[in-house]
C-alpha cells in the first residue's frame, strides 16, 4: 500500500468524509461522502473524487454549502464527533475575496 508509506512521511491524515462529519462541517457521514464522491471537493485546490481522500493538518478545504462556498484550514484532526466548540478548533474558517 503506497498510502501506509506516505502517511508516515506526511504526518497523520483522517478520510475527508470522517474530517467534515467530525468537525461538523457536514451533517451525515454520507452526505460528506456523496460530496466527495461527486467531485464537489477540492483539498489543496485539486478536486478530489473519493471519500478517502486523506487530510491533514495545514490541508485547505474548499467544498459548497448552502450559505455559499467555504474554504476552512485544518488546524487538528478530531479524534471524534464533539460538540460545537469543540469541533471548530479543528479548523479555521478563511473568507474568500471578491
Amino acid at each position: 500500500m503506497a498510502d501506509a508509506g506516505t502517511a508516515s512521511v506526511h504526518g497523520p491524515s483522517l478520510r475527508i468524509d470522517k474530517f467534515l462529519w467530525f468537525a461538523r462541517l457536514a451533517k451525515s457521514r454520507s452526505t460528506a461522502q456523496k460530496l466527495a464522491e461527486d467531485g464537489h471537493i477540492r483539498l489543496n485546490g485539486r478536486r478530489i473524487e473519493r471519500a478517502h481522500a486523506p487530510v491533514r493538518a495545514g490541508d485547505l478545504i474548499t467544498f459548497p454549502h448552502p450559505s455559499g462556498v467555504r474554504v476552512v484550514r485544518v488546524m487538528q484532526l478530531p479524534h471524534r464527533r464533539g460538540p460545537a466548540p469543540e469541533a471548530q478548533t479543528c479548523y479555521e474558517e478563511l473568507t474568500v475575496g471578491a
